[in-house]
């Protein structure tokens, strides 16, 4: 039986105003580089992954937590600007970047995730978020009015483990104290949301717009996973009828 259905943050249940590659680019021309947009976000994605996840772990007291994720983001963003440009002070860049998308205002809700998150709820059903955001993920929930939906949320940064690793979906598991049997993951990337919850036995949900039709499997998932394990929907509004196409012993 499901019990619990988590999602992931970004890209999912929320968007930025504007493509991210394009707030990159226009807030660095105001600091001295013209970088194009497209190159910025070709070079966003490369080092995004190449980089390993921003995932620190318990034990480490709140201040020391927020610095370490800044320093992870700072690390990103030279190397996403790697042969673009040379800023005259990177640093004031990267604090008014940071402080860009730390701000609710330059992000938006998914049309759909208000009324999907009640009526799961209503449902009997308990509702987790699992992300590799960082602390700012709170404010913009608060913001957007989603906070109050959660039972739980597990953030890579805090967690110590970053999607696609199993052991953040099996840390968001105990906090509900269910089985991977017993859940299902909501996000919008294969890589990330749909193989890390392969990898922990978690059913899935890929969010997908150009999906050809709501029960088509991506390629590269294995077929004995999305038997009755993974469906592809091309909105968040889809999502509750694709809960009858997967299967919980």
């Amino acid at each position: 039986m499901l019990r619990v259905v988590y999602f992931d943050a970004a890209g999912t249940l929320f968007h930025t105003r504007e493509p991210a590659g394009l707030s990159y680019a226009k807030i660095a021309r105001r600091f001295g580089v013209q970088a194009d947009e497209r190159l910025v976000i070709d070079s966003f994605r490369r080092a995004f992954a190449a980089a390993p996840g921003p995932a620190f772990g318990p034990g480490h007291q709140a201040p020391l937590l927020r610095q370490l994720e800044r320093e992870w983001w700072h690390r990103l963003v030279r190397s996403t600007f790697a042969g673009l440009g040379d800023f005259p002070d990177f640093d004031a860049y990267f604090d008014a970047l940071f402080a860009f998308f730390a701000d609710p205002a330059n992000w938006t809700c998914d049309r759909d995730a208000p009324v999907l998150l009640t009526a799961l709820r209503e449902s009997g059903l308990e509702v987790g978020l699992i992300s590799n955001f960082d602390y700012r993920v709170y404010a913009i929930l608060d913001a957007l009015g989603l906070r109050r939906h959660f039972d739980s949320i597990t953030i890579s940064s805090e967690a110590g483990y970053a999607k696609p690793a199993p052991e953040i979906f099996r840390i968001a598991l105990e906090r509900h104290s269910v089985g991977a049997d017993e859940a299902l993951h909501v996000g919008d990337s294969e890589a990330l949301d749909v193989a890390g919850a392969h990898a922990a036995g978690v059913a899935a949900v890929l969010v997908e717009p150009e999906a050809p039709r709501p029960d088509a499997p991506k390629p590269g998932v294995s077929r004995s996973f999305s038997e009755g394990r993974y469906v592809q929907v091309r909105s968040l509004g889809e999502v509750a009828a694709a809960l009858g196409q997967l299967s919980f012993p």
